[in-house]
């Protein structure tokens, strides 16, 4: 019984390289791994979707922030079109307003991800 679980641990190993999901920096990491420390790849690779899972989550934001900034241009746009002073004023300190926010949120992120790296 606990040869068939080798055998299939380490067919599922093989096909995680053969589909293109670890490449050799998983080796590395394996290599890392002893007896002092025998869940070393599956901790480093918990940090590694913990800091994923947020930084996916930090871009998602940041598109969401795009979406806004394009929303205020398009309304900005007909209100010119439209020759309404007061709605472009408006609409305008709309366009600023997601511009700015957009840019806090992408300074985050870029920050986030450069000390993400340190984990992958």
């Amino acid at each position: 019984m606990e040869n068939q679980k080798q055998r299939q641990a380490a067919y599922l190993r093989r096909s995680l390289f053969d589909q293109g999901y670890v490449d050799d920096q998983f080796i590395h990491l394996e290599e890392l791994q002893d007896d002092a420390n025998p869940n070393f790849v599956e901790e480093v690779v918990n940090l590694f979707y913990t800091d994923s899972a947020r930084l996916i989550r930090n871009i998602e934001l940041a598109l969401i922030g795009a979406k806004r900034v394009k929303r205020q241009c398009c309304q900005f746009q007909e209100y010119c079109i439209a020759k309404n002073i007061e709605g472009c004023k408006n609409t305008f300190q709309g366009v600023k307003q997601e511009h700015a926010t957009l840019k806090t949120k992408l300074e985050s992120y870029f920050q986030m991800a450069r000390e993400g790296s340190l984990y992958v």
